[in-house]
C-alpha cells in the first residue's frame, strides 16, 4: 500500500502528539485525554459508524504509540493512567505487534466476485474452463462458492475482467501464513510464524496491524539526561530531504549525545561475510545466505530448515555498530533508528541494542522538536564508512558489497531474492532443496544469496515516510557524498 493514505497520517500526528506532550513533561497529565476529542471534534464526519466510535479507536491507537498491547485496554482507565505505565517501565514489553480488533474488518474470507461488467457473452470462457464446474450463466455469471476451489482461472479468462479476487489484504501479504481468522472473525496472529517483516501492517487499510512504538522510552532517557547514542541506518539518510550531515545534527539538537551510521557495522559486517564465503567455498559448501536481514534469517529459521545451515554466522550492521558504541561508553543507551519491524524483534535478543525506533518515529520526534533538518547547518566530521557499506539499504547491495571485499571474485556466483513474498519463499525453499540435496544446482543458482524481506530493500521497509522511488534518489546522494 502506499504510504500516503489516511493510517499512516494519523499514527503520524498520534506520535507527534504524544512527543510534543512529553516533551513538555505533560504525558501522564489529562492532556492526554483530549487527543481524541481534539483530533475528532463534534461535527466531524465520521470514518467508522460514529465520531464516538472513532474517538474510542483513537485512545486504543494511542496505547500501541505509547509502546502498550492493546490487547490490555481498560475502557475504565484513563489515557494519563496508561501514560504513567509507559513512562515507568523499565524496558518495552512483548510482543512487538499488537491487533486492535475493534478497527479489524473482519473482512470475508479469499473469494472470487462477479461484478456488474459481466455480460454473459457468448464465447463463456469462465464458465467452459472452470474445472470444478462451478460456474453457471443465467443472464450472467454465478459462481457456486460450494464447489469453487479459488483457482482464478475464471478472472484470467474473462475478456471483461468482470470477474475479481476478494483478498483478506494482511493474510495476503503474509509470505509465511502467520496470520489467521480467530472465532470472531477477526485476525490474530501466529508469533511461533510470524517473522516480523511488517507486511501485514503495510497492507490492511483499516490499521488494526499496530507496531507498539519505543518513543517514549527514548525520550524519556534524553529527558532524563542520560547518554544516548544514536545507530542510524543507511535507509534513515535516504528518508529526509536533507544530506546526511543536516540529518546528523538533526539528531544532535534532538538530544542524542553520540552519533554512529550503522554503515560503518555494514563495513564490518561485509569484511566478515567476504571472509566467511571463502571459507566455506573452500571447505565444499553449496552456498551461503548473507544475514544481515532479520526478518528473512528468521523466515529461514522457523520455515526453511533446511537452509539453516547456509545462513551466514556472521552478525547484522546493527550488532556491530552498537558494539562500537558501548566500546566508546560502556554506559551509555544504544538507539537503533531503522525502517522496520525485525530490527525492533533483533533488538530484543541483542544484549548491545537497548532500543529501536522507526523512521515514522525519528520523523515524528523531530517535528515535536520543532526541527526541520532540511534547514540545519551540516555537522562536521572526521572520516566516514565506504560507499558499499552506505549502500546495504537498497536490494543487491550487500551482495556487491561482499563481492568488492573477495579476494577471489571468481568463486562467486550470486543470486539476489528481493522481497519476501510468496514466490520469495519459494525459492527459500528451492535453496533449502539444493542444500538437502533433494535438487540439483542449475545454471541460474547462486552460491551467494542475498535475501531481502522488502522488494527494493531496506529503503522499502514497512515503517518508512518516503516513497521508494524518492528514497532512491536521497539514497543516492547519500552513496556519493
Amino acid at each position: 500500500m502506499n504510504i500516503n493514505n489516511n493510517a499512516t497520517n494519523v499514527k503520524r500526528e498520534l506520535l507527534v502528539r504524544i512527543a510534543k506532550l512529553q516533551l513538555a513533561g505533560e504525558l501522564d497529565s489529562r492532556k492526554i485525554n483530549k487527543i481524541p476529542v481534539e483530533m475528532r471534534p463534534a461535527g466531524t464526519p465520521p470514518i467508522g459508524c460514529c465520531t464516538y466510535h472513532d474517538r474510542e479507536l483513537l485512545r486504543m491507537r494511542i496505547l500501541a504509540r505509547m509502546g502498550i498491547s492493546v490487547e490490555n485496554y481498560n475502557d475504565l482507565n484513563e489515557l494519563d493512567d496508561y501514560a504513567k505505565e509507559a513512562l515507568t517501565r523499565e524496558k518495552p514489553t512483548w510482543p512487538m505487534i499488537t491487533v486492535l480488533h475493534e478497527a479489524c474488518n473482519g473482512c470475508v474470507k479469499q473469494n472470487f466476485m462477479v461484478t456488474n461488467a459481466c455480460q454473459g457473452c457468448f464465447a463463456r470462457p469462465c464458465m467452459m474452463n472452470c474445472p470444478k464446474k462451478a460456474i453457471h450463466i443465467i443472464h450472467h455469471a454465478h459462481i457456486d462458492a460450494k464447489k469453487c476451489i479459488h483457482c482464478g482461472i475464471c478472472e484470467q479468462n474473462c475478456p471483461y475482467h468482470a470477474i475479481i479476487k476478494i483478498t483478506v489484504p494482511c493474510e495476503a501479504a503474509c509470505p509465511v501464513g502467520a496470520i489467521s481468522k480467530g472465532e470472531d472473525g477477526h485476525e490474530i496472529i501466529d508469533f511461533h510464524k510470524c517473522i516480523y517483516c511488517g507486511k501485514c501492517m503495510q497492507e490492511c487499510p483499516f490499521g488494526a496491524m499496530m507496531d507498539k512504538s519505543q518513543l517514549v522510552d527514548v525520550i524519556k532517557h534524553i529527558m532524563e539526561g542520560h547518554k544516548v547514542s544514536v545507530m542510524y541506518a543507511p535507509a534513515i539518510a535516504s528518508q529526509f530531504k536533507a544530506s546526511f550531515s543536516q540529518l546528523e545534527m538533526g539528531l544532535k539538537l534532538a538530544g542524542f549525545t553520540a552519533i554512529y551510521e550503522v554503515a560503518q557495522g555494514a563495513d564490518i559486517c561485509a569484511e566478515k561475510e567476504a571472509a566467511e564465503f571463502s571459507e566455506r567455498m573452500e571447505r565444499g559448501d553449496k552456498l551461503m545466505t548473507t544475514s544481515c536481514c532479520s526478518a528473512y534469517v528468521r523466515a529461514v529459521h522457523i520455515h526453511v530448515p533446511d537452509l539453516d545451515p547456509c545462513v551466514s554466522e556472521t552478525r547484522s550492521p546493527m550488532h556491530y555498530t552498537a558494539e562500537l558504541a558501548k566500546k566508546d561508553d560502556p554506559e551509555c543507551v544504544t538507539v537503533f533508528v531503522g525502517p522496520c519491524l525485525a530490527k525492533r524483534r533483533e533488538g530484543f535478543d541483542d544484549e548491545m541494542v537497548d532500543y529501536v525506533i522507526t523512521a515514522e518515529e525519528l520523523s515524528a520526534f523531530f517535528e515535536a522538536k520543532g526541527l526541520d533538518i532540511s534547514k540545519l547547518d551540516e555537522l562536521k566530521k572526521d572520516s566516514c564508512p565506504t560507499p558499499s557499506g552506505r549502500n546495504f539499504a537498497r536490494s543487491g547491495g550487500v551482495a556487491d558489497a561482499v563481492k568488492c571485499r573477495l579476494k577471489d571474485p571468481n568463486i562467486l556466483k550470486l543470486d539476489v531474492i528481493n522481497g519476501l513474498d510468496k514466490e520469495g519463499m519459494k525459492k527459500l525453499r528451492y535453496y533449502g532443496d539444493i542444500n538437502a540435496g533433494r535438487v540439483k544446482p542449475n545454471d541460474s543458482t547462486g552460491n551467494l544469496v542475498e535475501v531481502m524481506s522488502c522488494e527494493g530493500g531496506c529503503i522499502a521497509g514497512p515503517c518508512v515516510v518516503q516513497k521508494t522511488n524518492i528514497a532512491n534518489v536521497q539514497l543516492n546522494k547519500y552513496v556519493g557524498s
